[in-house]
């Protein structure tokens, strides 16, 4: 079979990785910034309180969060409007894009014991089941959990048991691979398609993306696996995919400029590319920070002081992820 339908079944099938609930920090397979901090979905939502002010997004626009898992990062948005606007609460549309209909229900139970009857809260399975005037998206790690191929010197893998071959001639992936000049490595599949499918979704938009990689192309593979914390390379001759598929995290890096591509085919405007640190502090998780040492006692303050410090630190989650902001304004020329 080819690699990406192998990574799809390892993620998606019906007993894959992603297709039930798991736990995601400590507990879990890997960290990432929404389990390490509520201000990271804070910040967002001062930022969407900002295109309100701004009049970019009007007060009834739907806030669409993409592949939520838990649904604790649209909460703690939800959590953070009611502190700081909390009128908003109740003109805004939450709404979250879930494939899986065991994880919708997860989201439903948490945003149920979270808000009660405060709170609306929508589900599709897919993008091309929302149409809207007016929209914010917001996706964390979602673009490392596209399917891909794998390439190398003008091969590309197929997958016999869990064996890969570089064996097969495909055009597509020779075409992307020479666009990114990539002699070797991962090319995302399904880039295009969703960026379509928002573009036709709203009118008029802000999606706002987090994940870990680069403008450029990689010049290696950069395929990996988590399990409890552990990092093994995919290639790695002593490990057993047989007996890790399905059961850990099987992902990559993003080449952010094949995002920014598919992007602009669909007519959407790329804004900009920032490191997460500059991009949260950018957006005032800072003065989130002061708003709450003036209010809590100081052992608290520092608490979460240390939590946001592993988000914008450049050693922990700030350099390694980035921020991609694209913008749909149909009174703008495409």
């Amino acid at each position: 079979m080819k690699f990406s339908e192998y990574m799809t079944e390892w993620l998606y099938g019906k007993n894959g990785y992603y297709a039930t609930y798991k736990n995601i920090g400590k507990s879990g397979d890997f960290y990432t910034a929404v389990s390490t901090s509520k201000f990271f979905g804070g910040t967002i939502a001062k930022h969407i309180i900002s295109l309100v002010d701004e009049g970019f997004l009007k007060e009834d626009s739907v806030i669409c969060e993409i592949g939520a898992h838990h649904g604790y990062f649209l909460a703690d948005v939800c959590e953070f409007i009611y502190t700081l606007r909390p009128k908003l609460l109740s003109t805004l549309k939450f709404v979250i894009v879930e494939r899986f209909d065991d994880l919708q229900e997860q989201q439903r139970k948490y945003f149920d014991e979270s808000f009660g009857d405060a709170l609306s809260l929508t589900h599709y399975k897919s993008l091309s089941e929302l149409r809207c005037d007016n929209a914010f998206f917001i996706a964390n790690e979602i673009f490392d959990a596209f399917a891909c191929e794998l390439y190398f010197k003008g091969k590309t893998a197929r997958v016999d048991g869990h064996s890969v071959e570089f064996d097969v001639e495909n055009e597509w992936v020779k075409e992307k691979a020479q666009k990114y000049f990539k002699d070797r490595g991962e090319i995302a599949v399904g880039y295009e398609e969703f960026a379509l499918e928002m573009a036709h979704s709203a009118k008029k938009f802000e999606f706002m993306t987090f994940d870990y990689g680069e403008m450029q192309a990689r010049p290696d593979f950069s395929m990996r696996i988590y399990a409890k914390h552990e990092v093994i390379p995919f290639f790695d001759e002593n490990i057993k995919r047989d007996e890790l598929f399905a059961k850990s995290d099987i992902t990559y890096d993003v080449t952010f400029a094949h995002v920014k591509d598919a992007y602009a085919e669909a007519g959407v405007k790329f804004v900009e590319l920032k490191t997460q640190m500059v991009a949260l502090i950018d957006m005032g998780i800072l003065e989130l920070l002061e708003m709450l040492k003036d209010n809590v006692e100081d052992k608290i303050y520092r608490q979460e002081l240390e939590k946001v410090k592993m988000l914008i630190m450049p050693d922990f989650l700030g350099e390694r992820f980035k921020m991609m902001k694209f913008r749909k304004d149909n009174k703008e020329k495409r």
